[in-house]
């Protein structure tokens, strides 16, 4: 069996939504393999009440994750508190988490957040904020041949949500190895292999269909509220015509109208249900790719472990 960890730092809107689409997308990937999934939590995230409670049940402490046998581990992002990813109180344990995987994995998934985080930590390649937030569904195209990418087609799409990005240069100088590249949105996937492969991606392949609807809700609802001076952009690419003029016109109402109550007259049901959701069978591929790493390295182990015992009989 394989055993994958998740260190699920998303915050408590979006805990439940991220552990869902990410074991949705494990056992899609898992085929005819025995894969169990294990979550872990960072206490010094921010959480209020519910979300403490539910990750206090649900979820094992991310101290506990060196005795829990795994061969890989996923780590996400989280909503940045601030600009300085060097300040944010959970960026201390990231980089021990870091260290500890380069030891203990056979690879580790760095998503979004946690890739910066990774990258500032080992190689001090600092991440560049985008003048506003970069959201939408983007082709991609790979650069470069890797067991990773075994499979997938000449170009795919992929929805990526993020302020930030680390630039290609940096990763290039630093010896990482650029994977795919997203039109408008730079790097997509990279690797570094020391001791444990880490794959760094800036995208959202675990995203079911609504999810960047969703998102884009909560941001629309965050301008209402104030708690945003500007009108959040749609997500590019992701919407059909039909949805575009619904969203542009109640753009419009909401800039002249900036009332929170207007939120329960946003013009799409609050799941997302119906959404085209084109990039699923790519990320079921990537993952399918990930997995096959992971047993590999075990079957690897294994032998080597009865070929040491054969050696001392």
């Amino acid at each position: 069996m394989i055993i994958v960890g998740v260190v699920n730092n998303m915050q408590d809107s979006a805990l439940r939504t991220t552990e869902r689409q990410f074991r949705d997308l494990i056992k899609a990937a898992a085929g005819g393999r025995a894969v169990r999934v294990k979550f872990f939590s960072i206490p010094e995230l921010p959480r209020g009440r519910k979300g403490r409670a539910y990750v206090d049940t649900h979820y094992s402490d991310v101290s506990a994750i060196a005795g829990a046998g795994l061969d890989g581990l996923i780590v996400t992002g989280t909503d940045p508190q601030g600009h300085v990813l060097v300040e944010e109180p959970y960026y201390r344990p990231l980089t021990q988490l870091v260290d500890w995987a380069e030891e203990h994995t056979a690879s580790t998934v760095w998503s979004c957040l946690a890739a910066h985080a990774a990258v500032q930590h080992l190689d001090g390649i600092s991440r560049q904020r985008f003048p506003q937030k970069l959201a939408g569904v983007f082709g991609v195209g790979p650069i470069a041949q890797h067991p990773i990418l075994k499979g997938m087609p000449a170009r795919w799409t992929m929805p990526h949500s993020r302020h930030n990005t680390v630039p290609a240069e940096a990763l290039d100088a630093a010896g990482y190895q650029l994977l795919s590249t997203a039109d408008d949105a730079g790097p997509d996937m990279f690797v570094r292999q020391v001791k444990s492969l880490f794959l760094f991606v800036q995208g959202h392949p675990e995203y079911d269909a609504g999810a960047l609807l969703r998102e884009y809700r909560r941001d629309v609802g965050r301008f209402l509220a104030g708690e945003r001076e500007r009108y959040p952009d749609m997500p590019s690419n992701y919407f059909d015509d039909a949805a575009v003029a619904a969203a542009t016109e109640f753009r419009e109402l909401a800039i002249r109208t900036r009332d929170p109550a207007l939120l329960d007259r946003f013009p799409f049901a609050g799941s997302g249900e119906g959404m085209a959701h084109p990039w699923s069978r790519s990320a079921v591929q990537l993952y399918s790719n990930w997995l096959s790493f992971l047993e590999d390295r075990r079957a690897e182990r294994a032998g080597r472990r009865q070929s040491s015992g054969a050696a001392t009989q």
